[in-house]
């Protein structure tokens, strides 16, 4: 029997995939594996039993990833499963960001009880002028990063009439070919900030990316330019976005994460994280947790991991015994698997299959062997 922990509401339609070898519950000592959305877990002690943790989503920074690989436990995240609602809620900002619709709307409030008959008409026609906003048709929309979300983004923008400017050095040769011939890929983010009139960022946050929108790239900026981060809150430097809209730089920041010193702040709008909230991601996020789960569970599988190397196998037959390593031990594991083997390495860290029951001992010995379990 395999157990699952919850450590969120997980939607049932990704934990009924589960079948009777699996119990799921929001309360175990021992886990098989975790399913988890926004939880932190860097405060976790991790069972000798826990095998995996799927993220319920694109981001990971509530997992210890680092501490996982070294235990041996592979961390699955479930990137583009909300990638349609991040999208459509992009677009939103894009739209909120040059209309002042929300400053509008909380005007447009205060004229409860302001009159009968054509008063409030009269105000309305009297006030708008104070909320006129660009169109975006024809404007110049900065994407960084062109994976599962800044590609629906780019796709979404440019059918509303707008000129795509996109970066992301590790574009795939797949999402090239698939982006308009119309779009524009640059290899100096500095070119971004320096030729659009809207810029939405799509790129996990980590050191080299922390701060991306700073003093110094916005300095690069059009006057006027318009911020939108609906990614992780880090990507953009609070103080540095503040001042550039007191300044005029910036006209709009619109943030999907919201902090107190940006709450209140003229000219941010910000959103309490509603990205992948919607019914259609959350039962994504949770069926694509679970079955990456399963199929690692089960036959060692490894697809969409953060910490450990790709490795898309079929189902066991008969045995198969699954070694988790350090890259430098990856010849001396092979070496006991035997020739036919699969492995490979991601970064510090490797992943070697046998199909067959290989000696557990001699691989346990090997220095740099992290985990092996084999699989029946």
């Amino acid at each position: 029997m395999y157990n699952i922990l919850t450590l969120n509401k997980i939607a049932a339609c990704g934990t009924d995939r589960f079948d009777g070898k699996y119990t799921c519950s929001d309360s175990c000592e021992n886990p098989t594996a975790v399913m988890v959305r926004s939880a932190s877990m860097h405060e976790t002690v991790f069972s000798p039993e826990t095998l995996a943790i799927a993220r319920a989503g694109a981001g990971t920074n509530n997992i210890p990833v680092d501490k996982c690989a070294e235990q041996g436990i592979v961390v699955f995240n479930t990137p583009g499963a909300n990638a349609n609602a991040v999208k459509e809620l992009v677009i939103c900002g894009l739209l909120l960001a040059s209309r002042k619709v929300t400053a509008a709307y909380d005007w447009c409030k205060g004229l409860k009880g302001e009159g009968e008959g054509e008063a409030v008409g009269k105000l309305v026609e009297k006030g708008k002028s104070q909320f006129a906003g660009p169109e975006i048709m024809g404007k110049t929309l900065g994407v960084i990063g062109l994976g599962a979300i800044g590609f629906k983004v780019a796709q979404a923008a440019e059918a509303l009439g707008m000129k795509i400017v996109g970066y992301d050095p590790f574009l795939s040769e797949g999402v090239k070919a698939a982006l308009s011939a119309e779009t524009e890929v640059v290899e100096d983010i500095n070119d971004i900030f320096r030729k659009s009139d809207y810029i939405t960022i799509h790129v996990p946050l980590n050191d080299g990316t922390k701060d991306t929108v700073n003093k110094d790239t916005l300095a690069l900026c059009k006057d006027g330019v318009r911020i939108l981060n609906f990614a992780r809150g880090g990507l953009v430097n609070n103080a540095d976005i503040i001042a550039a809209l007191e300044s005029g730089k910036a006209a709009a920041y619109v943030t999907d994460f919201p902090s107190d010193d940006v709450i209140g702040v003229d000219g941010i709008i910000a959103i309490p994280h509603l990205g992948a909230s919607t019914p259609e991601s959350e039962d994504n996020c949770a069926v694509m947790a679970a079955d990456e789960l399963i199929a690692y569970i089960e036959k060692g599988e490894i697809v969409n991991s953060v910490n450990m190397p790709r490795m898309p196998l079929d189902k066991v037959d008969g045995a198969r015994t699954c070694v988790i390593h350090k890259a430098e031990a990856a010849e001396a594991v092979k070496d006991v698997l035997g020739a036919d083997a699969k492995s490979a390495v991601r970064g510090a860290y490797g992943y070697s299959v046998a199909d067959a029951e290989a000696g557990v001992a001699a691989l346990e010995a090997i220095d740099g062997v992290i985990r092996v379990r084999v699989i029946k």
